[in-house]
C-alpha cells in the first residue's frame, strides 16, 4: 500500500438498522448503498430478523443498552457526518438512539439525520414490538429528513389521504424535510416522489421499473444519507439518491423466486 492510499479517509454515516439475513434490505442494504456514495457506514444493529427475500417471519429487538454502548464507542473516536435510521425494534431502542443524536448535536447542531419510517414489511409484517408508530415517535422531531412511502405516510397521519397534509403534519412535529415515496402508487408506468420542506415542495417522476424488489426504501434513504454526509444540499442529495436507487433497481438480480435484490454494488462512485 502506498502512502497516498494509506492516508485516504471517508466521511462516515452512523446507521441504526435491523439485520436481514437475505441481504436485500436492512443493514446490508444500508452498508452497500452508503458505500456506493463513497462514504463509510458505521453499523449498529437494532433488531435480528427471520426473513427471506419475500417475507418476514419474526423480529427480535436488540437490548437498548447494547445499542447505546455500540454507538457510544463509535462516536467517541470516529467523526460522524450523518445518521441514518431504519427499523428501531421498539420504543426503548428509539429513545436510546434519540439520546445518541442529541449528544452528537451538542457539537454538531446541523448533523443530518435521515429517518426511514419502516412500519412494516412489504407484506405487512410489523417490524417493531407494539405499535410501530409509537416506537418511532421519539425520533420524528429529531429528523432532518423523513422518507415514508405512501402507506406509511397514511399510517402516520390517518386523518387525510392528501400527501401534502400528511407531510405537513410530520413537519409540524419537528422534521425539517419529508420525502413521500410513490412506489406504492397506482401508476403502472411511473413513480412520483414528493419532497416537502417549509413552504416549498418539489416532485420527481421516474420510470417504473418492472418487477418487485427487496430493500428499495433502505437503498434510497441510505444513499441520501451518504450524499448528505458528503456535504451536499438536501435537494442535490435527494436527486442523486433517487438516481442511484433507479440504477440499482435497473441492475437488480435474483437470489431465488420472488423479489429481486437491488444491484447497489453497480453504483460505486469511487
Amino acid at each position: 500500500m502506498n502512502e497516498s492510499s494509506s492516508n485516504q479517509s471517508r466521511p462516515c454515516v452512523l446507521v441504526f438498522s435491523g439485520l436481514d439475513p437475505s441481504g436485500g434490505a436492512g443493514i446490508q442494504a444500508d452498508i452497500e448503498a452508503i458505500g456506493a456514495t463513497g462514504v463509510h457506514a458505521l453499523s449498529v444493529i437494532t433488531a435480528l430478523t427471520v426473513q427471506d427475500n419475500d417475507k418476514v417471519y419474526a423480529v427480535n429487538s436488540v437490548d437498548a443498552d447494547i445499542i447505546a454502548r455500540q454507538a457510544d464507542v463509535l462516536v467517541q473516536k470516529i467523526p460522524v457526518a450523518a445518521v441514518k435510521i431504519g427499523i428501531v425494534g421498539n420504543r426503548a431502542n428509539a429513545e436510546a438512539i434519540a439520546d445518541v443524536i442529541r449528544r452528537l448535536r451538542l457539537k454538531q447542531p446541523d448533523l443530518p439525520v435521515v429517518l426511514d419510517t419502516v412500519l412494516g414489511s412489504g407484506h405487512g409484517f410489523a417490524l417493531s414490538d407494539g405499535l410501530p408508530e409509537y416506537a418511532l415517535s421519539p425520533l420524528i422531531g429529531l429528523a432532518t429528513l423523513i422518507t415514508p412511502n405512501l402507506p406509511e405516510a397514511k399510517r402516520l397521519y390517518p386523518r387525510s389521504d392528501d400527501i401534502e397534509k400528511q407531510a405537513k403534519y410530520l413537519l409540524s412535529l419537528g422534521a425539517r424535510d419529508v420525502l413521500v415515496k410513490g412506489g406504492h402508487g397506482n401508476d403502472v408506468n411511473s413513480v412520483v416522489n414528493c419532497w416537502f420542506t417549509g413552504k416549498r415542495s418539489k416532485e420527481w417522476k421516474w420510470t417504473r421499473i418492472a418487477g418487485e424488489f427487496h430493500g428499495t426504501g433502505c437503498t434510497l434513504a441510505s444513499a441520501i444519507a451518504g450524499y448528505l454526509a458528503c456535504g451536499m444540499s438536501m435537494e442535490t442529495a435527494l436527486e442523486k439518491g433517487q438516481e442511484l436507487t433507479q440504477t440499482a433497481l435497473a441492475q437488480a438480480f435474483s437470489v431465488a423466486n420472488g423479489q429481486k435484490i437491488p444491484g447497489r454494488h453497480i453504483c460505486r462512485e469511487f
